[in-house]
């Protein structure tokens, strides 16, 4: 059950393509920090490939009766169902997040495309009120060849929402997908291909990004672009994307504030935000991140809070008692490392963790830290990882005040029971998504995304692939 077993490589034109002569890139154990598998790059060729079936794909896919579509994604979601294990494990060999949330990543993957097939089948148009014997037509069609790029958090959830909205609206898609995780996207696309999805309609390739993605948004062969990762990258990529002007959805990063009232259920919140705070070891774009706590309430806060942190078991994702795996890559540990240290310098108290973890992977501990003063730097810039941060506050006012403090706006939490206050807080935060006594903000029929920094255009519900269509109007008199 260990063995890393993907057969990596490029899916081109409905084939697939190993080393032959290309560069390749280790593919990691987070556990270990040891070389599992050998993934292929993408050549400029390779590219030249990709877009010129994409091209082909879109032509065909676009005139095919929308139950086929649907029929595609429907089956695609069974094949994800029936290889849970086996995805789940990839994801967890190379990702390392426990293998529980794994499993649980495919079956929202699954969902997700279940919704989409729906969707498919509910791309409506309008007739606008005329004249007897004259016709105003609304359509809504698909806007053409995608460019995809989505993050290694979640390897296998990332693809299936980049795939499902663009096929359901007709579209052809190049993915390029992390290359620290191919694996799961390997095998993701592995499920669209024996569901019966045409070889020109889905591409993937991997290679060196900032190569990858201005060989693919030079083209004018690519008429949307949807990226999901950081703010700057997102940025670079917008400023691409907008010489030949066309469509875009930026999923970025995030700094979700979580505001905690005097009046919430203290106990089941502190229970439900340190199990969300480090799931998938904090690296979520949608992760509570700075909690303002209410003064009132803020040290018993922080010392339960604290106390539940040191008590979650830290190890293998493969491991059945592991609640928190080791980061991502070589890279996360050393930055949060350098966070931690940089907030206890300017006054933050460690209450729980602050070290990396033993053995060779790339283990950081849970931590917490207190009385984190603004200037910190982890205050300011997305940590990504299992860094919680604790501040009081006095009045409603100072903690919307301290929410909108940043220009990020993917994701904010608040807990209370005054439903007064909850109907404020929903309307003030400058957020995409607000979850009230709740963590839970993915969901197959609601619309994901942010606000200033963090983005624009949003992914899942309707939304998500109204934003693969462009409308035209056709009037007949």
């Amino acid at each position: 059950m260990t063995a890393y077993d993907p057969r990596l490589g490029l899916y081109i034109a409905g084939e697939w393509l190993t080393g032959a002569g290309r560069d390749a890139h280790d593919v990691l154990n987070p556990a270990t920090g040891q070389a599992q598998g050998a993934l292929p790059l993408a050549t400029a060729e390779d590219l030249d490939r990709g877009l010129d079936a994409a091209d082909r794909g879109f032509k065909a896919w676009r005139k095919v009766d929308p139950a086929q579509r649907a029929q595609v994604l429907t089956r695609t979601a069974a094949i994800l169902r029936e290889r849970a294990e086996h995805l789940a494990r990839i994801a967890t060999l190379e990702q390392g997040k426990p293998l529980v949330e794994a499993k649980g990543e495919v079956a929202f993957a699954a969902a997700l495309l279940e919704f989409h097939a729906g969707e498919a089948q509910r791309i409506y148009g309008r007739v606008l009120p005329r004249p007897a014997g004259t016709r105003s037509l609304v359509l809504q069609q698909p806007v053409g060849p995608v460019a995809a790029f989505c993050a290694w958090n979640f390897p296998i959830m990332n693809v299936v929402r980049k795939l499902g909205p663009a096929i359901a609206a007709g579209c052809s898609i190049i993915i390029k997908p992390s290359e620290e995780t191919a694996g799961s996207a390997v095998e993701v696309l592995r499920c669209f291909q024996d569901a019966g999805l045409p070889g020109d309609v889905a591409q993937c390739v991997f290679g060196v990004p900032d190569q990858v993605s201005r060989h693919l948004l030079a083209s004018p062969v690519t008429r949307k672009l949807s990226f999901t990762g950081s703010v700057p990258v997102g940025k670079h990529l917008a400023k691409l994307a907008a010489e030949t002007m066309m469509k875009t959805t930026m999923e970025l990063g995030g700094h979700g504030p979580v505001l905690v009232f005097d009046d919430c259920d203290l106990e089941k919140t502190l229970d439900t935000l340190v199990a969300h705070k480090f799931r998938n070891a904090g690296q979520v774009c949608v992760a509570p991140t700075r909690f303002h706590v209410q003064a009132g309430i803020y040290d018993r806060f922080a010392e339960g809070f604290a106390e539940r942190t040191k008590k979650l078991k830290l190890g293998s994702g493969l491991e059945a008692d592991t609640q928190m795996g080791p980061m991502a890559n070589a890279r996360r540990p050393s930055a949060i490392q350098e966070m931690v240290e940089d907030a206890r310098s300017v006054g933050a108290r460690v209450l729980a963790g602050g070290t990396r973890g033993e053995g060779d992977g790339f283990f950081f501990t849970p931590t917490v830290l207190a009385d984190v003063p603004l200037e910190a730097r982890a205050m300011n810039d997305e940590p990504f990882g299992p860094l919680a941060l604790l501040t009081p506050f006095e009045t409603v006012e100072d903690a919307i005040a301290q929410a909108n403090r940043l220009p990020f706006g993917l994701a904010a939490y608040c807990f209370t029971e005054n439903g007064r206050r909850q109907n404020l807080l929903g309307d003030e935060i400058e957020a995409g998504m607000v979850a009230i006594n709740s963590v839970r903000l993915s969901w197959p029929d609601s619309p994901f995304g942010g606000v200033k920094d963090s983005g624009f255009g949003s992914e899942d519900g309707p939304e998500g692939v109204a934003a693969h269509m462009v409308t035209k109007t056709v009037h007949m008199m």
